[in-house]
C-alpha cells in the first residue's frame, strides 16, 4: 500500500497554488474569440477601445485584466463576461488511482462473488460521473440487477458473460464495449471466470442527495 501513496492538496509533492491559472484561462478564450470573428490583435484592439500592446499582453498572459477592461473586452468579443475565464473551474477537480487502490465498497452482487472497486467520482454543478471496477470471480444463479437514472459504459477487460439489458442480451468478449440507459442492466450468464470489466456511469442533471 506504501508504494502508491495517495496525492493530495497537502502533500508535499502537490504543485503550488497556481497564481496565474486565470489569466492564462482567459489569454486561452480572447483569442479564440478574436479569431472566431477573423479580427486581427490590432483591429480588436480598436474595436474594444484599448492599446494593440495591451491586448497583446493579455493573449499572452502577460497582465492580469482590470474588470473595467475585462467588461470592455467581453463587449468588444460579444461575449458574456463570464465566457472569458470558463474553464477556470471545469480543469480542477481530478481524481488519480494508483492501481490496486480502488475502495472496496459492498452492494447487492458482493455476498455471490462480486466485487466492487470504486475507482473515483467527479461531481460538478449539473453532472456526476461515477468509475467502478467489476470483478465476477463465481458462479452463481444470483445476477442482481441495478436500476439507475445515467447512462452506463461496460468495457470488458477478461472473461466472456451474457449481460442483460431490459429485453436483449449481448455475450461481452474482452475489448467489447457496452452502452445502455435507464433499463436494469446486469450479467445473465458467466460463460469465463474471472471477469473483471470497468463501468463509468454518467448521470446529468439530476438532484443531490
Amino acid at each position: 500500500m506504501a508504494e502508491h501513496p495517495e496525492q493530495t492538496a497537502d502533500s508535499p509533492d502537490s504543485p503550488e497554488p497556481d497564481d496565474r491559472a486565470l489569466e492564462r484561462v482567459i489569454a486561452v478564450r480572447a483569442r479564440e474569440y478574436r479569431q472566431a470573428v477573423g479580427l486581427s490583435v490590432g483591429e480588436m484592439a480598436q474595436r474594444v477601445g484599448i492599446s494593440k500592446a495591451m491586448l497583446s499582453k493579455i493573449e499572452n498572459a502577460q497582465t492580469a485584466c482590470s474588470l473595467t477592461t475585462l467588461s470592455r473586452l467581453a463587449r468588444g468579443l460579444d461575449v458574456p463576461v463570464t465566457a472569458l475565464p470558463r474553464g477556470m473551474d471545469d480543469e480542477r477537480e481530478a481524481v488519480f488511482v494508483p492501481a490496486g487502490h480502488g475502495a472496496l465498497i459492498v452492494r447487492r452482487g458482493t455476498r455471490v462473488g462480486h466485487e466492487y472497486a470504486r475507482l473515483g467520482s467527479l461531481r460538478g454543478a449539473h453532472k456526476r460521473m461515477d468509475a467502478l471496477l467489476v470483478t465476477l470471480t463465481e458462479q452463481s444463479e444470483v445476477f442482481p440487477l441495478f436500476q439507475h437514472a445515467g447512462t452506463e459504459i461496460i468495457y470488458m477487460l477478461e472473461g466472456v458473460m451474457v449481460y442483460g439489458h431490459g429485453k436483449s442480451s449481448y455475450t461481452l468478449h474482452p475489448g467489447d464495449a457496452h452502452l445502455d440507459g435507464e433499463a436494469p442492466p446486469g450479467p445473465e450468464r458467466l460463460v469465463e471466470l474471472p471477469i473483471p470489466f470497468l463501468t463509468v456511469t454518467a448521470f446529468g442533471d439530476s438532484p443531490r442527495h
